[in-house]
């Protein structure tokens, strides 16, 4: 049984800023705000933070779970953080540090409970999917390639995949890694290194793109991942805004080489067992792992029993939705597919939260069977969308959401990746 520490001396919970890829996904799970960032480094506030955990299982690098043992009234300030490069050697107690703090009381049992309590419950608000992969899924390898030791990829193609007549500059971007090693599940996502510098002179920091090709290849056999990225032009707000590494990405040409890092991610894996069913919810670039798990399934059919599939793809128009061309000759007994659209001429306006609504009957026979994994991606505000959804579907049949959202989570059947 572990020893409670001195009261002086605290367990810092730092961010290795050589691995984080700035994603935000931990200042947006964080309860108490403990996280903040600048334009080049995530840190935690040693005066906020409480150690709840909440963060550690979604990041998909690792980087924040590093801690250092520190004398309280020396730990390491926002600022010190701030303009770190590397994390610091853990340094050694002083001796009197230790002993001052023997006569320290644990907090009583029921105070303990309720802090417990409250903790669990703003981890539960934060995080409305699981933190574990499901039961079945493969091993994933994470963090071989960092900002130091990057590996270099070669384009191999970069072909639009929206209507040329649209805003929506949708590319789908194939990389070849040649003898190097660079094994990925789907789920998983890489880090690019855009070439140049930023505002302050310092190199621009990656940017993560979710994998759009199966664990063996964007071409079966080969050593290679495709990417699917939007040119940014503006920011979700409206407001005109350059994306550094989509627009870079989006200009690559054919033998161009780009550095990348990674794979990330171990808990947005599809499942590995016979006969699992996905139910895929996605908008726009979401689309590209869902694309991953599709081509996976369709490269096993004849090979092994596969599950059902069920997709729910939102965009403005048909001529915005990636890949529309080769999702709509894929056959419609191996994939129910379903497209909201909120600004086709003459239809009315869809969202994919709707359309799960109307697939009701399907969706729940679904989700009554333990074999299902539901996956959201796209843009954040889609989750209290998609799972306003799920809890009609679920309340339309007389049972209890939260019962089953709990068991989803728990048994890593729920997963999302917004941004």
């Amino acid at each position: 049984m572990n020893a409670p520490l001195p009261v002086e001396v605290l367990k810092q919970h730092l961010i290795d800023p050589e691995i984080c890829i700035r994603c935000n996904t931990c200042e947006e799970t964080c309860p108490v705000d403990a996280i903040t960032h600048d334009a080049n480094s995530y840190v935690v506030d040693p005066e906020i933070c409480n150690g709840c955990m909440a963060c550690v299982p979604p990041c998909p690098t690792g980087s924040i779970d590093n801690w250092r043992l520190v004398v309280r009234a020396e730990a390491y300030s926002v600022q010190d953080q701030l303009g770190w490069e590397e994390l610091p050697q853990e340094k050694p107690l002083p001796v009197d540090a230790a002993a001052a703090g023997e006569g320290g009381q644990p907090m009583p049992a029921p105070q303990a409970e309720a802090g417990l309590a409250q903790t669990a419950a703003a981890v539960t608000a934060a995080t409305p999917g699981a933190a574990v992969p499901p039961w079945s899924a493969a091993h994933p390898y994470v963090n071989l390639y960092t900002h130091k030791t990057p590996i270099t990829a070669t384009v191999v193609g970069n072909y639009r995949v929206t209507g040329a007549d649209t805003e929506s500059d949708i590319h789908h971007i194939v990389l070849d890694f040649g003898e190097q090693p660079f094994p990925v599940l789907e789920g998983q996502s890489i880090g690019i290194l855009p070439p140049g510098v930023d505002a302050l002179g310092r190199p621009h920091h990656a940017r993560q793109y979710s994998l759009a090709s199966p664990r063996d290849g964007e071409r079966a056999g080969y050593n290679n991942l495709s990417l699917t990225v939007k040119r940014v032009t503006q920011d979700h707000g409206g407001a005109a805004a350059h994306g550094v590494c989509s627009n870079y990405l989006c200009d690559l040409a054919k033998n161009d080489t780009v550095q990348v890092i990674g794979p990330f991610g171990h808990t947005f894996l599809m499942p590995n067992h016979p006969q699992a069913n996905l139910i895929m919810i996605c908008t726009g670039t979401g689309s590209a792992p869902m694309r991953a798990m599709t081509e996976r399934s369709r490269r096993l059919i004849g090979t092994a029993d596969i599950g059902k599939l069920m997709l729910f793809f939102g965009a403005r128009t048909e001529r915005e939705l990636p890949y529309f061309g080769p999702l709509m000759k894929l056959p419609r007994d191996f994939i129910d597919i379903n497209l909201a659209l909120s600004r086709e001429p003459g239809q009315p306006k869809r969202y994919v939260q709707d359309l799960i609504r109307e697939r009701a009957a399907h969706v729940r026979g679904l989700l009554a069977d333990r074999n299902t994994c539901i996956y959201v991606c796209g843009l954040k505000g889609m989750e209290v969308g998609v799972l306003d959804a799920l809890r009609d579907v679920v309340v339309q049949s007389g049972e209890d959401w939260s019962i089953l959202h709990d068991a989803l989570r728990r048994e890593g059947r729920l997963h999302f990746e917004t941004y």
